[in-house]
Protein backbone atom coordinates (compact mmCIF):
# COMPACT_ATOMS: atom_id res chain seq x y z
CA UNK A 1 0.00 0.00 0.00
CA UNK A 2 1.35 3.44 -0.90
CA UNK A 3 0.86 6.34 1.78
CA UNK A 4 2.00 9.78 1.59
CA UNK A 5 5.41 10.37 3.34
CA UNK A 6 4.98 11.69 6.80
CA UNK A 7 1.14 9.78 6.78
CA UNK A 8 0.38 7.20 9.54
CA UNK A 9 -0.89 4.07 8.67
CA UNK A 10 -4.79 3.62 8.66
CA UNK A 11 -6.05 2.05 12.18
CA UNK A 12 -8.28 -0.85 12.08
CA UNK A 13 -11.77 0.33 13.89
CA UNK A 14 -12.52 -2.13 17.22
CA UNK A 15 -15.69 -4.04 16.40
CA UNK A 16 -15.30 -6.67 19.16
CA UNK A 17 -16.45 -5.45 22.81
CA UNK A 18 -15.49 -7.32 25.93
CA UNK A 19 -16.58 -7.74 29.12
CA UNK A 20 -15.23 -8.17 31.94
CA UNK A 21 -15.51 -8.80 35.33
CA UNK A 22 -13.83 -9.47 38.87
CA UNK A 23 -14.56 -12.59 39.15
CA UNK A 24 -17.17 -15.04 37.13
CA UNK A 25 -19.41 -14.28 40.14
CA UNK A 26 -19.08 -10.40 39.99
CA UNK A 27 -22.60 -8.99 38.94
CA UNK A 28 -21.29 -5.81 37.72
CA UNK A 29 -18.38 -5.00 35.45
CA UNK A 30 -17.09 -3.18 32.83
CA UNK A 31 -17.46 -3.77 28.96
CA UNK A 32 -14.32 -2.32 26.72
CA UNK A 33 -14.21 -1.18 23.14
CA UNK A 34 -11.15 -0.04 21.80
CA UNK A 35 -10.07 2.90 24.58
CA UNK A 36 -14.05 2.74 25.50
CA UNK A 37 -14.55 1.58 28.83
CA UNK A 38 -17.90 1.67 30.35
CA UNK A 39 -19.79 0.08 33.36
CA UNK A 40 -22.16 -2.44 33.37
CA UNK A 41 -24.67 -5.05 35.33
CA UNK A 42 -24.30 -8.77 34.45
CA UNK A 43 -26.39 -11.31 35.67
CA UNK A 44 -27.75 -11.65 39.38
CA UNK A 45 -26.05 -14.84 39.06
CA UNK A 46 -22.65 -13.57 37.48
CA UNK A 47 -21.00 -15.11 34.18
CA UNK A 48 -21.35 -18.92 33.44
CA UNK A 49 -19.80 -21.18 30.16
CA UNK A 50 -22.83 -23.13 31.06
CA UNK A 51 -25.97 -20.95 30.97
CA UNK A 52 -29.49 -22.49 31.29
CA UNK A 53 -33.06 -21.06 31.04
CA UNK A 54 -33.56 -19.17 34.45
CA UNK A 55 -29.97 -19.29 36.01
CA UNK A 56 -30.10 -15.60 36.10
CA UNK A 57 -26.20 -15.51 34.24
CA UNK A 58 -24.94 -14.13 31.59
CA UNK A 59 -23.60 -16.21 29.54
CA UNK A 60 -19.83 -16.35 28.81
CA UNK A 61 -18.34 -16.24 25.29
CA UNK A 62 -18.21 -13.95 22.00
CA UNK A 63 -21.31 -13.11 20.69
CA UNK A 64 -22.63 -11.51 17.69
CA UNK A 65 -24.64 -8.10 17.98
CA UNK A 66 -27.88 -9.73 15.43
CA UNK A 67 -29.86 -6.42 15.52
CA UNK A 68 -31.07 -3.73 17.51
CA UNK A 69 -34.98 -2.93 18.80
CA UNK A 70 -35.90 0.67 20.04
CA UNK A 71 -39.23 2.52 21.49
CA UNK A 72 -39.75 5.43 19.41
CA UNK A 73 -41.69 6.40 21.65
CA UNK A 74 -39.02 7.26 23.98
CA UNK A 75 -35.90 8.70 21.57
CA UNK A 76 -34.53 8.60 18.39
CA UNK A 77 -33.42 5.64 16.31
CA UNK A 78 -29.89 4.60 17.18
CA UNK A 79 -27.17 5.28 14.71
CA UNK A 80 -25.71 1.82 14.24
CA UNK A 81 -24.45 -0.43 11.25
CA UNK A 82 -26.71 -3.29 12.55
CA UNK A 83 -30.53 -3.72 11.57
CA UNK A 84 -32.23 -1.79 13.72
CA UNK A 85 -36.40 -2.34 14.36
CA UNK A 86 -39.42 -0.57 16.06
CA UNK A 87 -40.78 -2.25 19.24
CA UNK A 88 -44.30 -2.72 18.49
CA UNK A 89 -46.71 -3.18 22.53
CA UNK A 90 -47.64 -6.57 21.15
CA UNK A 91 -43.68 -7.46 20.25
CA UNK A 92 -42.51 -10.26 22.64
CA UNK A 93 -39.26 -13.00 23.03
CA UNK A 94 -40.30 -16.58 23.70
CA UNK A 95 -38.81 -17.95 27.06
CA UNK A 96 -40.38 -21.45 27.17
CA UNK A 97 -37.90 -23.97 26.34
CA UNK A 98 -40.84 -26.98 24.80
CA UNK A 99 -42.02 -24.16 22.83
CA UNK A 100 -41.30 -24.17 19.17
CA UNK A 101 -40.32 -20.23 18.82
CA UNK A 102 -37.75 -20.69 21.87
CA UNK A 103 -35.81 -17.90 22.07
CA UNK A 104 -37.21 -15.96 19.13
CA UNK A 105 -39.64 -12.96 18.65
CA UNK A 106 -43.15 -13.61 19.37
CA UNK A 107 -46.34 -11.25 18.94
CA UNK A 108 -48.77 -11.20 22.12
CA UNK A 109 -51.11 -12.22 23.00
CA UNK A 110 -48.94 -15.51 22.77
CA UNK A 111 -50.03 -19.07 24.13
CA UNK A 112 -46.70 -20.11 25.72
CA UNK A 113 -44.64 -18.32 28.06
CA UNK A 114 -42.96 -14.66 26.44
CA UNK A 115 -41.41 -12.15 27.65
CA UNK A 116 -42.78 -8.59 26.80
CA UNK A 117 -40.64 -6.10 25.19
CA UNK A 118 -42.84 -3.02 25.44
CA UNK A 119 -41.93 -2.44 29.38
CA UNK A 120 -43.45 0.08 31.69
CA UNK A 121 -39.83 0.95 33.00
CA UNK A 122 -37.03 1.56 30.50
CA UNK A 123 -34.76 -1.24 30.70
CA UNK A 124 -35.90 -2.48 26.83
CA UNK A 125 -35.92 1.14 25.38
CA UNK A 126 -32.94 -0.02 23.80
CA UNK A 127 -32.76 -3.57 23.43
CA UNK A 128 -29.89 -5.55 21.28
CA UNK A 129 -30.59 -9.04 20.50
CA UNK A 130 -27.00 -10.89 20.82
CA UNK A 131 -26.02 -14.00 18.82
CA UNK A 132 -25.99 -16.69 22.04
CA UNK A 133 -28.61 -19.64 21.58
CA UNK A 134 -29.64 -18.80 18.32
CA UNK A 135 -27.92 -21.43 15.50
CA UNK A 136 -28.08 -23.58 16.94
CA UNK A 137 -31.30 -23.18 19.49
CA UNK A 138 -30.42 -25.76 22.01
CA UNK A 139 -33.89 -26.50 24.58
CA UNK A 140 -33.38 -24.23 27.95
CA UNK A 141 -29.83 -22.99 26.80
CA UNK A 142 -31.15 -19.39 27.66
CA UNK A 143 -33.47 -17.01 25.64
CA UNK A 144 -34.04 -13.57 25.45
CA UNK A 145 -30.03 -12.76 26.53
CA UNK A 146 -29.73 -8.81 25.33
CA UNK A 147 -27.89 -5.95 26.17
CA UNK A 148 -30.44 -3.18 27.14
CA UNK A 149 -30.25 -0.19 29.58
CA UNK A 150 -29.26 -0.53 33.27
CA UNK A 151 -31.22 0.12 36.21
CA UNK A 152 -30.14 2.43 39.02
CA UNK A 153 -27.10 1.82 40.10
CA UNK A 154 -26.34 -1.31 38.08
CA UNK A 155 -28.42 -3.63 39.47
CA UNK A 156 -27.74 -7.03 38.29
CA UNK A 157 -29.91 -8.30 35.35
CA UNK A 158 -32.01 -11.71 34.83
CA UNK A 159 -28.51 -12.69 32.92
CA UNK A 160 -28.17 -10.09 30.65
CA UNK A 161 -25.81 -6.83 29.73
CA UNK A 162 -27.04 -3.56 31.12
CA UNK A 163 -25.51 -0.44 30.23
CA UNK A 164 -26.36 3.53 30.76
CA UNK A 165 -28.32 5.21 27.51
CA UNK A 166 -25.12 6.83 26.43
CA UNK A 167 -22.69 4.13 26.66
CA UNK A 168 -25.05 1.88 24.85
CA UNK A 169 -25.20 4.08 22.29
CA UNK A 170 -21.72 4.78 21.60
CA UNK A 171 -20.86 0.77 21.70
CA UNK A 172 -23.69 0.98 18.42
CA UNK A 173 -22.19 3.21 16.78
CA UNK A 174 -18.52 0.89 16.72
CA UNK A 175 -19.82 -2.44 17.84
CA UNK A 176 -20.34 -5.85 16.09
CA UNK A 177 -19.38 -8.58 18.64
CA UNK A 178 -19.60 -9.30 22.49
CA UNK A 179 -17.04 -11.13 23.73
CA UNK A 180 -18.08 -12.35 27.80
Amino acid sequence: MLRKLGSAPRRKRARTATVLGLSAAATRGVVRLGGLAFPCALGRSGRSARKREGDGATPAGSWRLLAVLYRSDRGRRPLTPLPVRQIAPEDGWCDAPADRNYNRAVRHPYPGSAERLWRDDSLYDIVVVLGHNVRPRVRGAGSAVFMHLARPGYRPTEGCIALKREHLLQLLERCRTLRV
